[in-house]
């Protein structure tokens, strides 16, 4: 696994006035820092900054000779404060709800001024992950080269407030809070089709329903490797994905994004409906020409960004496809 490094960020002000020190931990894999373009990974609720190599959540996507491959990008990924992974920013427990999308992707424009990154080839996230690299472009129109939201949205909807209301209750008021909400989540992460294609009503010998049983272990999987304050916090920055916010319509804040945007959407989705990205890529073409739309075909709804890398690297594969002695000639990306 990369070494676990850590960026300290005094004094951070959120959105909602709140001070507090931030310790902003990442990994790098592939071509050294400074010496190639640099792919920002973001990951999803209960992800983590190791992408990929043992206990990699994204191994068939990135890696040697793969879709977006180690020999030629330096991928770099933060872990949002307040995940967990590293044990640092537990204590954000007590002030989760200060916290929102917009704080995590200025805290990651601080972190990539303190490694003296101006310039990144790719954003790349699955769900909330997504939402922040939305944020991220919002923040800094002319960052990145390629946005690719997966499975996201540009702002979080009623549906999904809805839900992350019902997973705060959960998280504060059950008495098995990360197995109750986990559970509660994972009905939404799929579809009603990719449990009756899964489970086809069949029991367990006691009685028991696969589909209960298969719930109850992803309920206790989770207890068994997150904590109760880093789901607290990730929910909180799923509900306030907003890049509109107190900054105006939607198409104003676009167009001036210089981002390549790569839409990329599930259309089985139960979470981040596809109809929203469908219109939002139409409206982005009435301000836009460098904008695209992917649908992965998927019975498996929400967590298909994570079951369908054919599909994703089909799509993926030309805006990673890139010349290197071109850049190199040019400078660009590199330090």
């Amino acid at each position: 696994m990369s070494k676990l490094e850590h960026i300290t960020i005094s004094n951070y002000k959120t959105q909602s006035g709140k001070a507090s020190n931030i310790s902003l931990s990442y990994q790098t894999f592939g071509v050294e820092l400074g010496k190639g373009p640099v792919v920002l990974v973001i990951h999803a609720l209960t992800g983590n900054s190791n992408v990929i190599g043992p206990f990699g959540w994204w191994n068939d996507l990135i890696g040697d000779n793969k879709c977006i491959d180690t020999n030629v990008f330096t991928i770099l990924a933060f872990n949002i404060p307040g995940n967990g992974f590293d044990k640092s920013n537990n204590n954000l427990i007590d002030n989760y709800k200060d916290y929102t999308a917009r704080d995590i992707a200025q805290i990651f424009v601080a972190g990539l001024d303190q490694l003296k990154i101006n310039t990144l080839f790719a954003a790349i996230g699955g769900s909330v992950g997504g939402g922040i690299a939305w944020e991220l472009a919002a923040l800094k129109p002319n960052l990145i080269e390629h946005l690719i939201p997966i499975a996201t949205d540009w702002k979080s909807t009623d549906w999904l407030i809805a839900n992350c209301h019902i997973q705060d209750a959960i998280l504060n008021n059950s008495k098995k809070p990360l197995e109750d909400a986990r559970m509660h989540a994972m009905t939404l992460y799929r579809t009603p089709e990719s449990l009756k294609d899964k489970f086809k009503r069949t029991k367990k010998s006691s009685g028991l329903f696969n589909v209960e049983s298969w719930l109850n272990h992803h309920g206790n999987k989770l207890n068994d490797r997150f904590i109760l304050s880093a789901y607290k916090m990730m929910n909180q920055i799923l509900r306030t994905i907003d890049i509109t916010e107190g900054r105006g319509e939607f198409l104003e804040i676009a167009k001036n994004i210089s981002s390549n945007i790569h839409i990329v959407t599930i259309n089985s989705d139960l979470f981040f409906k596809p109809e929203e990205n469908w219109s939002t890529f139409v409206d982005l073409k009435t301000v836009k020409d460098n904008v695209t739309i992917h649908e992965i075909k998927s019975i498996d709804g929400h967590d298909a960004f994570l079951i369908e890398f054919d599909q994703l690297a089909k799509f993926l594969k030309p805006v990673f496809k890139i010349d290197m002695k071109k850049i190199k000639q040019q400078r660009k990306y590199v330090a």
